[in-house]
């Protein structure tokens, strides 16, 4: 069986991630399915607008009390979102600097999770489409603080395009360990970004892996993949992330599929799998 965990900054990091996004009341029941499935590592955000992060806590909370997980078995990442990514449920003053939201949000998420500790803490996107502002130079020096205190060990930046992370690695004193986004295959699986991420020594994260990429998932190429090892196009989907480095997250609902997604760590593809893979939706 492979190895379902790897080293970053001395930290065990798992594999593969359970991203909590968009569910809502659902979120503590999922979460708990997730983490009773064998998930060890959790995605959120402090943004009600479309997380739940409080429900993820209660979810943790419980199996602890439980016995049925310890802290340190876990992997926490959570999200400081700037205020345009918000609705009115904001977790800090609005009108409080950049740098006091960010250790606003943060408290309000140690909160919410139960936790004294956060394992990776995320730049939930740059304030603006192109390039960086003042405001994610201001943000990231704040994250970068909560490093320095030891209440971070990694920190991380979510929907970016390559330039801007070029730009954060060049300036950054705590360059980014993580750095997730919407994976596309029509875009050779966010290629470029995760050249970047390579040349900088960050992983590279990736979601929305299935429902970003419908068409592939039924292209002849890939079944006859699936078929070959006795899987189905999803599992291909998320053995091929890990083959070529990423960390995939599934934010699936059925406790069948939570079982499915994490036995593609009981299978291989071949070099020739992963390289028709990577160009099945590119021209």
């Amino acid at each position: 069986m492979a190895d379902r965990s790897l080293t970053i900054n001395g930290v065990a990091v798992p594999r593969f991630l359970y991203g909590t996004a968009w569910k809502e009341d659902e979120t503590e029941r999922l979460t708990s399915l997730a983490l009773r499935a064998g998930f060890r590592g959790i995605d959120t955000a402090n943004q009600r607008k479309h997380y739940h992060e409080a429900a993820v806590g209660k979810a943790i909370a419980a199996l602890i009390h439980d016995g049925a997980i310890a802290r340190e078995e876990l992997f926490l990442q959570t999200k400081f979102t700037f205020q345009r990514g918000q609705d009115h449920r904001l977790p800090y003053d609005p009108r409080a600097t950049v740098a006091n939201q960010v250790a606003q949000s943060f408290a309000s998420s140690l909160e919410h999770l139960g936790t004294g500790l956060i394992d990776s803490y995320v730049l939930h996107g740059p304030s603006q489409a192109e390039g960086l502002g003042a405001a994610d130079r201001e943000a990231w020096r704040a994250m970068e603080t909560l490093h320095d205190a030891g209440k971070v060990r990694m920190l991380g930046v979510s929907n970016v395009t390559a330039g801007q992370l070029r730009l954060i690695c060049a300036t950054a004193r705590v360059r980014p360990s993580f750095v997730q986004n919407r994976c596309y295959a029509v875009h050779g699986w966010d290629r470029e970004v995760r050249a970047v991420c390579a040349e900088n020594g960050a992983t590279y994260q990736g979601f929305s892996l299935l429902t970003a990429n419908r068409q592939v998932l039924g292209h002849p190429e890939l079944r006859r993949i699936a078929e070959r090892h006795g899987r189905d196009t999803a599992q291909v989907v998320f053995r091929f992330a890990l083959e070529v480095g990423m960390i995939p997250l599934t934010g699936t609902t059925d406790p069948q599929h939570m079982r499915a997604d994490l036995g593609v760590f009981d299978f291989d593809i071949g070099p020739d799998e992963i390289r028709r893979i990577e160009t099945l939706a590119t021209p």
